[in-house]
């Protein structure tokens, strides 16, 4: 198979593919318990086709219920119930004229994509609303008395406050079982982290790859702490303290932070030893211990799930002792030859019992969380050295108004998004009045769901949705033609359906394949439309997708080249800000800066280097003609990567950092490294060339003529004295791993500015034929 199409081939499957997780069996249940009662009580009372419409209430009320602590489902449920009800009401009294349901489409569906401008879970209650305008628009209302039009609203309100009743009913009994599923949650995926640490590859040629999948893990990691902490929030809002448990909770969860960074520093190091002899004598029982490591905090993930004492930590405590007596083989052995060492096989060694190290403080860590989950099943307190813990901070947000304003304005990539929306969806809903279509909001509906504020989004969303509808709809038009039994024909929609809602955070091309022969069989159930209702529907997916992607293409389309230099500035700033703090507490240990503080910074630049990543697959999945070279781009993510996992190491570092014997040049080391970030920050932003780099080497050449001092010094007192303990011994073992860090700082730096250089000089090439063109 041609390179070209392999690589089309794997992109296809990559859009059906499962994100990491476990599917959500519970809430297909509860999805299929929502859709069965109201139907249950149709028939039982005999009026089946009015249940429709509470099922249709239940169905998108439970669509916005996203996780979270009750408090935020309640709260979002109920502006979901409250959104479909309104948005029933009015389409009832916009249907009996067009020219009153062509403008109130226009303004729902501009409200609609304003939605985004308040987050993730307002744009979803605002997607089910809309969405419930158009099914409306379309099916239910036929201009019926005002006794029916409040009817229908109170059914569809009925099923909404069922659908509750069913996400909400455990509120009281177990208020804080959301947040024990949110850490149990960030332990599982920390504990697929640390695995996928324990593979690093041993060359550089598979390292590459790896490495992707590496920081994609981190990204995850970081995802699931920040929701873990909003659902901790949540649970205490209002409170002046939390409780016994939700202290123990805070920890946990603030654990997951620690032992990531950690786990960052610790690959750090193991990519810097991997290539040296000394290492591959210890490389059996350092990956044992990471992966003894990774099962540990799985269990512990299960044990806090099924609030059950599960952790066994044997394993581990095994591979550590197997760890530890390798290790002091290997540190006799150089010691025992000290007088023919050389002063680069003393920095591995070093090196690696800085591993050795960083191994048994992970180990510790995870003791010290199990005997905190199992005090909080207990409900045992005990005295437990926890520092430096905080509460998150929750963040600051700009009234609705002030939001609104600052954003009605064509500079807005969301606003520009709310037009296109509505001029996209109000031209198929005018089409489909016009031409009277059976089937038309299909399409309206497609076009709805696929158009995102960004090219990359919408041609992603309309490839998952039109591919998975038809392959949906062939399987629904086989199940039609092969089953004829009304009991099998049930048997499968709800097999479907239950498997389909299970999957649906993890990925919605998969979700649309199973729920399109859900929709087919619902139908010929209800109405006689055999297996032609199949056809339809992948036809009206076709012809919707491909209006989303005209409207994201032709109407005023928001390119991420043009956003993604904001963002990339955004980001080093971040890590600059982040590195700022660091290198302050090593120049000046006696005033050292807040954990906190460092903490935070930290958590910021790792959510902007997340936001980069995301911003960068976006660009790449836009049209070649429109987002230019990329390997630049991908390059200076990488190494901004780079650079925060090296400063994290630093920082893990600095906690054991006495201050006894600085570097002369590390001062000026670190303010170069500040004006050269300020320098590609200023660059990105303003749309140059950055500047010249500063003679890095002059300064990492005195730093290592330093620590090869150091060595040869350590190296001598260990001649004749092997036992010795001197000052040169604390210097050696804080200074060579240091040492090693600036390094690769200063390597980062250059590729960096190399990456900036190019894709500005690729920006201005661009720019250069048009302004010539235009000349002409």
């Amino acid at each position: 198979m041609p390179s070209g199409d392999r690589q089309s081939l794997n992109w296809l499957l990559q859009q059906f593919q499962l994100k990491p997780g476990k599917p959500d069996i519970l809430y297909g249940l509860r999805t299929l318990l929502a859709v069965s009662g109201p139907i249950a009580v149709g028939f039982i009372t005999g009026h089946p086709a009015a249940s429709t419409i509470a099922v249709m209430g239940a169905m998108f009320v439970g669509m916005v219920d996203t996780g979270g602590a009750y408090r935020q489902k309640a709260t979002v449920m109920l502006a979901a119930t409250i959104g479909v009800t309104v948005a029933l009401l009015m389409a009832n009294l916009v249907s009996s004229t067009l020219w009153l349901a062509i403008p109130a489409t226009f303004l729902v569906m501009f409200i609609a994509g304003l939605a985004g401008l308040f987050g993730t879970i307002a744009a979803t209650v605002s997607l089910v609303t809309s969405t419930m305008f158009i099914v409306s628009l379309a099916k239910f209302a036929s201009f019926p008395d005002l006794s029916t039009v409040f009817l229908q609203c109170a059914l569809c309100l009925a099923g909404g406050v069922w659908a509750m009743v069913l996400s909400l009913g455990l509120w009281v009994l177990r208020p804080y079982t959301p947040a024990i599923e949110a850490a149990s949650s960030c332990y599982a995926t920390l504990s697929k982290f640390l695995r996928m640490a324990s593979e690093i590859p041993l060359t550089l040629e598979e390292r590459q790859k790896w490495g992707e999948q590496f920081l994609q893990g981190q990204d995850s990691v970081i995802q699931d702490l920040t929701s873990a902490r909003s659902v901790w929030g949540a649970v205490w809002t209002g409170r002046e303290t939390a409780d016994l448990r939700g202290n123990q909770l805070l920890v946990l969860i603030e654990d997951v932070n620690q032992i990531t960074n950690s786990v960052v520093a610790l690959v750090e190091l193991l990519a810097i030893a991997s290539t040296r002899p000394l290492f591959q004598q210890l490389h059996r029982e350092i990956q044992q211990v990471l992966e003894a490591s990774a099962t540990a905090l799985q269990i512990l993930s299960e044990s806090l799930a099924k609030e059950k004492n599960l952790v066994r930590l044997g394993d581990l405590d095994r591979a550590i002792e197997a760890l530890e007596y390798q290790w002091q083989v290997i540190h006799s052995q150089v010691l025992n030859h000290a007088s023919l060492a050389h002063a680069d096989d003393f920095a591995d060694l070093v090196s690696i019992g800085k591993i050795v190290a960083s191994l048994k403080a992970l180990a510790e860590q995870i003791h010290t969380d199990a005997e905190i989950a199992t005090d909080l099943q207990r409900g045992e307190r005990r005295s437990i050295a926890q520092l430096n813990i905080y509460p998150p901070i929750q963040p600051q947000r700009s009234s609705i108004i002030d939001t609104l304003r600052n954003n009605l304005t064509f500079n807005s990539v969301i606003f520009r998004h709310a037009l296109r929306l509505a001029l996209i969806v109000t031209t198929a809903q005018l089409v489909a009045l016009l031409l009277q279509v059976p089937t038309g909001y299909w399409v309206t509906l497609t076009a709805l769901v696929a158009l995102k504020p960004n090219f990359g989004g919408t041609s992603q969303t309309t490839v998952q949705r039109v591919i998975g509808t038809t392959l949906g709809g062939i399987f629904g038009i086989c199940l039609v033609i092969l089953i004829h039994n009304p009991v099998a024909i049930l048997v499968c929609l709800l097999i479907l359906l239950v498997t389909a809602m299970s999957v649906r955070s993890l990925s919605y091309g998969i979700f649309i394949t199973l729920l399109t022969p859900v929709v087919i069989l619902l139908l010929n159930m209800t109405s006689k439309g055999g297996w032609e209702i199949g056809v339809l529907r992948i036809v009206d997916s076709l012809i919707g997708g491909i209006l989303a992607l005209l409207g994201s293409y032709l109407l005023f389309p928001s390119w991420e080249r043009s956003q993604l230099p904001a963002q990339l500035t955004t980001t080093i700033r971040s890590n600059l800000a982040y590195f700022q703090q660091v290198a302050a507490s090593y120049i000046n240990p006696e005033q050292k800066c807040s954990t906190e503080t460092i903490r935070n910074l930290r958590h910021q630049a790792a959510l902007e280097n997340a936001n980069a990543a995301a911003a960068a697959q976006r660009l790449f999945s836009e049209p070649r003609h429109v987002r230019g070279e990329v390997e630049p781009i991908a390059m200076l993510i990488l190494y901004i990567r780079a650079f925060f996992s090296s400063v994290t190491t630093l920082a893990e570092h600095q906690q054991k950092f006495s201050g006894e014997y600085q570097f002369a040049d590390f001062q000026r080391f670190t303010d170069a490294i500040v004006q050269i970030l300020e320098n590609l920050a200023n660059a990105l932003e303003q749309g140059h060339p950055p500047l010249a780099l500063p003679r890095l080497d002059i300064y990492i050449e005195a730093i290592h003529n330093d620590i090869e001092q150091l060595h040869l010094t350590r190296i001598s007192e260990l001649a004749t004295n092997p036992s010795s303990v001197t000052s040169t011994r604390q210097a050696v073992r804080e200074q060579t791993p240091v040492s090693t860090q600036l390094d690769r700082i200063a390597h980062e730096m250059k590729c960096m500015h190399c990456a900036i250089d190019r894709l500005q000089k690729s920006l201005n090439e661009r720019v250069q034929p048009v302004s010539s063109s235009s000349k002409r």
